[in-house]
């Protein structure tokens, strides 16, 4: 009962965050700060009231290690949702960011000295490849979209381009520097995720103070968007305002599946399930608000997606099962 209501969580919540989020940015492309500042409020809240017992309950991990792994989270969050203004289309967005696989593997042998077998090394291969096709096809979209324009228009609009690239390389290396961190505390410390999840949205709230400015700015200019009546509670309110309202829910339903799973199943289901999720928002995403999507970014994200199923070994676990069933099947005979 538990993993399927997990699963459930984690579909309905992290797809309708997808969609809510790009109501969002679609309206206003540098709304990042704003809603990243939105989600963390409600997270720390939640885990100051029923983790912490209202800061009374004592951190497991010493809040100096806690600090370390902030920092990083912090970066991450902000840079991956800044880069949403820099050309980067949200489906490019969750393909780049399917290439976590490729971000941990790399620093896993540089820092842990970890060896991996030979299909763990070509599933990297086919995410590479599937990431590296769909950057080609939307920097030639961006180019032709540019084109449109002046030659320094369109010379301006592919160098934002490639700054949105890079920030969101960045931010992939230092989310996977921060899982081996996360890794190596559980190892020494034990596994205290929801205590983790708290103080990785608590500790970096006075770092919001270098946005307030952006976060203010945005704060008004979702206050004069268009008013409309939320269903059942009978109350108007400015329609970027209960974008922001979902967006924020839904993260953190989101985030409360995923932590579920993970104490409910291997770590093979949970990766599983998330690559799937990934997939029918990389989906939703193109349909509903007609992405520019080439056979290309098909291509590209069927071997990103089949990198990633290889790399969790799913095609062995299933090939392991028919064999099994095949060996009941024989006795039972």
């Amino acid at each position: 009962m538990g993993t399927a209501f997990a699963v459930v969580l984690v579909f309905v919540g992290c797809c309708s965050n997808v969609v809510s989020l790009e109501l969002l940015v679609r309206e206003f492309p540098g709304c990042g700060n704003i809603v990243t500042f939105a989600q963390f409020i409600l997270i720390a809240l939640e885990g100051f009231i029923f983790e912490t017992k209202l800061g009374r309950k004592k951190p497991a991990i010493p809040v100096s290690n806690y600090v370390i792994m902030v920092t990083m989270f912090f970066t991450v969050s902000v840079i991956n949702n800044y880069a949403l203004n820099f050309n980067i289309a949200m489906p490019l967005h969750m393909i780049f960011r399917s290439g976590s696989l490729i971000a941990n593997m790399i620093l896993g042998i540089i820092i842990l000295k970890k060896r991996y077998s030979a299909s763990k090394y070509l599933s990297i291969v086919l995410v590479s490849t599937g990431i590296f096709i769909c950057t080609i096809m939307s920097a030639k979209q961006v180019h032709d979209v540019s084109s449109d324009g002046s030659e320094k228009q369109g010379f301006y609009a592919f160098m934002r381009w490639l700054i949105g690239i890079a920030m969101l390389t960045f931010a992939l290396l230092m989310s996977a520097r921060m899982g081996i961190f996360q890794e190596t505390l559980y190892k020494q410390y034990g596994k205290h995720s929801k205590e983790a999840l708290f103080y990785n949205h608590c500790l970096p709230l006075p770092g919001f103070l270098l946005l307030s400015t952006d976060i203010y700015n945005h704060c008004i200019l979702f206050s004069q968007s268009t008013p409309v009546l939320v269903p059942v509670v009978g109350l108007t309110m400015p329609i970027m305002w209960l974008y922001l309202l979902i967006n924020v829910i839904t993260q953190y339903v989101c985030i409360r599946g995923v932590f579920i799973l993970t104490t409910e199943c291997t770590s093979l289901t949970v990766t599983l399930v998330v690559t799937l999720r990934k997939f029918l928002s990389l989906i939703f995403s193109i349909l509903y608000f007609q992405n520019p999507f080439t056979t290309w970014h098909w291509v590209g994200t069927a071997v990103v997606f089949m990198g990633t199923l290889l790399y969790t070994e799913v095609w062995s676990s299933m090939q392991a099962a028919l064999r099994g069933a095949k060996v009941k099947a024989k006795k039972a005979e």
